[in-house]
């Protein structure tokens, strides 16, 4: 019996300007860790279309099959197996120099957001980056109709969904020991925001 690998169109749609930012900014990095790969497809893409990383997939224990297919279809040499990782469990023992994450921070309830943020260090090497991909609010404001609707989608479904103020999580990243390094306008009203661990704040 065959089993058809997991598909989100969002993927195919973003990827390619995602991977220009990575492309700059992950040139000089060798290990990531993506928080939430979800399907398997960002990773995959990002790994062939940069080598010289080890992007090492993880996430809920569910998602571990889908993610196996994709990796087991591309046969890279550097994506190894997916790791489970809950943001409220245990993390890796080993550190990265790089932590991507994309359509997570929305997902996840705040509390789990925190818990993520409080926990990067103990995976992150000094000078070690983390790039986040998605919607944000703004002031308190959506940036677009189409963002508002979003949010109150998620959070119809979900009370502790939504779409998550930048000025909140740029705070969790302070106390972190994150400094911003980019906050870029993406297509689809997205942003892809990217942190350098420099230490305590």
């Amino acid at each position: 019996m065959t089993v058809d690998k997991p598909h989100a169109p969002a993927c195919e749609r973003n990827r390619e300007p995602i991977l220009a930012v990575l492309r700059a900014l992950y040139a000089d990095r060798r290990s990531v860790l993506e928080i939430g790969s979800g399907t398997g497809q960002h990773a995959v893409h990002f790994a062939a279309a940069l080598p010289h990383l080890r992007w090492q997939t993880s996430d809920l224990k569910a998602q571990l099959p889908g993610i196996c297919l994709w990796l087991a279809d591309r046969m890279l040499p550097n994506t190894p197996p997916p790791i489970c990782l809950d943001v409220d469990s245990a993390w890796p023992a080993r550190r990265f120099d790089a932590v991507y994450t994309a359509n997570t921070l929305h997902i996840m309830s705040w509390a789990q957001v925190q818990a993520m943020f409080e926990r990067l260090p103990t995976v992150l090497d000094a000078g070690g980056l983390f790039t986040v991909y998605g919607p944000f609010r703004y002031d308190g404001a959506p940036t677009s109709d189409s963002n508002a609707a979003f949010d109150a989608t998620l959070r119809a479904a979900d009370p502790l969904r939504g779409v998550r103020d930048f000025e909140a999580v740029a705070a969790l990243a302070r106390e972190a020991g994150l400094a911003l390094v980019e906050d870029r306008a993406m297509p689809s009203n997205n942003r892809c925001i990217t942190w350098r661990h420099v230490g305590a704040a």
